[in-house]
C-alpha cells in the first residue's frame, strides 16, 4: 500500500512550487489550531464562515498580483483599480443605472487600467514598479473624480431596495449550501485561473518569461501580449473584489482597496510565488490568502493590537521571501559543498 504510494507523492512534490504551497496550508493549519486553543470561539462554525468570506477578497487579488508574480513583475495599482470599481459602480447604481450595465462600464474602465500596465510594462519595457505606481495614482484620482470628492449616496437609493439588495446578497450578503456566495465567486475564479495557468499555452508563456524573458522571447513567446494578459487578469481581479467592497457598504467608497495591493502580495508570496518570477502555484496563493486572514481573525480574537498584528504579518512576508532567495541561490547547497570539498588543516592536495 506504501509502495503504491509513493510514486504519486514523488510526482506530487516534484511540480516546482508545490513543496511551498503544501508548506502554506501546514502552517495554516497550526496557526488556526494555536489560535483555536487560546480561545475556542475560533473553532465556532459562524466564525469559520466569516473567515472564508474575508479570506475571499485577498484570494481574488492575491490570484492577481501572482500571475504578476510568477512573470517577474508587480501591480501596485491593485488597490486603488479596487476602489476605482467600487466607486463607479456605486456612482452609476445610486444614480439609477441597472446593476448589469452598471457592471459591465465598471469592467471596461478596469481593463482600460490592465491595458495601459500592460503596454507600459510589456511593450515600452517601464520598471514595473514605476508604471504602476503611475497608474496607482490615476486610478485612485478617478475614484475620488467619478463622483465629485465624495462617497456615492447608497445604492439602494437609485436602483430601489429590492434591485439593491439583490446586488448585494450576489456578492456579500447572500449564500449558497451555508458559505457566502462571496466565497463561491472567489472559488469559481480560482478553478479558472488555476486551469488558464497551468494548462494552457498563456500559462507555460507565464512561466517562461518568468524564468527568463530573454530566452521565452527568443523561443517565439510575445512578451507584450504575455504581460498584458496578465495585467489584465490582474484588473480583472480587482474589478470584481472592488464590487463585492461596493455590495458590503452599499455605497461607492474612494478609499475602498487602500493598500490590497500589498494584501495581494502577502497572500502570493507566503504562498511560495517567487518575487524572483518563474516559480509558484495558484494552490500556494490560496493557502498564503488563507493564512493571512487567519493570522488576522486569530490575533484579533485574542485581542491583540493593531500594531502588533501587522509586524507579526510584515516579519511572516519578509520570511517567505528570504527563504526564496535562499534556496534560489542555492546558499545551503554550496556551504555544504564547500565544507566537504574543504580538507583538514595541513593536509595538501
Amino acid at each position: 500500500m506504501e509502495h503504491s504510494k509513493q510514486p504519486f507523492l514523488k510526482r506530487l512534490l516534484s511540480v516546482r512550487g508545490m513543496g511551498a504551497a503544501l508548506t502554506a496550508f501546514a502552517g495554516l493549519i497550526i496557526i488556526y489550531i494555536a489560535f483555536g486553543l487560546i480561545n475556542p470561539t475560533v473553532f465556532s462554525g459562524r466564525n469559520i464562515v466569516n473567515l472564508t468570506r474575508s479570506m475571499s477578497k485577498y484570494l481574488i487579488i492575491g490570484i492577481g498580483q501572482s500571475y504578476l508574480l510568477i512573470t517577474g513583475n508587480i501591480d501596485l495599482s491593485i488597490g486603488s483599480v479596487v476602489g476605482m470599481s467600487a466607486m463607479i459602480s456605486g456612482t452609476l447604481m445610486s444614480g439609477g443605472m441597472h446593476p448589469i450595465p452598471a457592471i459591465l462600464v465598471t469592467l471596461v474602465a478596469c481593463l482600460l487600467v490592465g491595458v495601459l500596465n500592460g503596454m507600459l510594462v510589456g511593450k515600452f519595457q517601464l520598471p514595473p514598479f514605476i508604471a504602476t505606481l503611475g497608474t496607482m495614482f490615476v486610478a485612485r484620482g478617478v475614484a475620488y473624480m467619478v463622483n465629485g470628492n465624495r462617497n456615492t449616496n447608497a445604492i439602494a437609493s437609485g436602483i430601489g431596495q429590492e434591485m439593491g439588495d439583490k446586488f448585494q446578497n450576489f456578492f456579500y450578503y447572500g449564500d449558497t449550501l451555508g458559505l457566502y456566495n462571496t466565497f463561491w465567486i472567489a472559488m469559481i475564479l480560482f478553478a479558472a485561473f488555476f486551469f488558464l495557468l497551468s494548462k494552457t499555452r498563456t500559462g507555460r508563456h507565464i512561466y517562461a518569461i518568468g524564468s527568463n524573458a530573454d530566452a521565452a522571447k527568443l523561443s517565439g513567446v510575445s512578451v507584450v501580449s504575455t504581460v498584458t494578459k496578465a495585467y489584465l487578469v490582474s484588473a480583472f481581479c480587482s474589478f470584481v473584489v472592488g464590487l463585492i467592497l461596493c455590495a458590503q457598504a452599499s455605497m461607492g467608497n474612494m478609499e475602498a482597496g487602500n493598500t490590497y495591493e500589498m494584501y495581494a502580495v502577502a497572500a502570493g508570496v507566503i504562498g511560495g510565488i517567487s518575487p524572483l518570477g518563474g516559480t509558484g502555484l495558484l494552490l500556494g496563493t490560496l493557502g498564503g490568502a488563507a493564512v493571512w486572514q487567519t493570522l488576522e481573525n486569530g490575533l484579533n480574537m485574542i485581542g491583540a493590537q493593531v500594531g502588533i498584528q501587522r509586524i507579526v504579518i510584515g516579519v511572516i512576508v519578509v520570511f517567505a521571501v528570504l527563504l526564496d532567495v535562499v534556496f534560489r541561490r542555492g546558499i545551503f547547497s554550496r556551504k555544504s559543498t564547500k565544507k566537504t570539498n574543504e580538507l583538514p588543516a595541513g593536509v595538501q592536495k
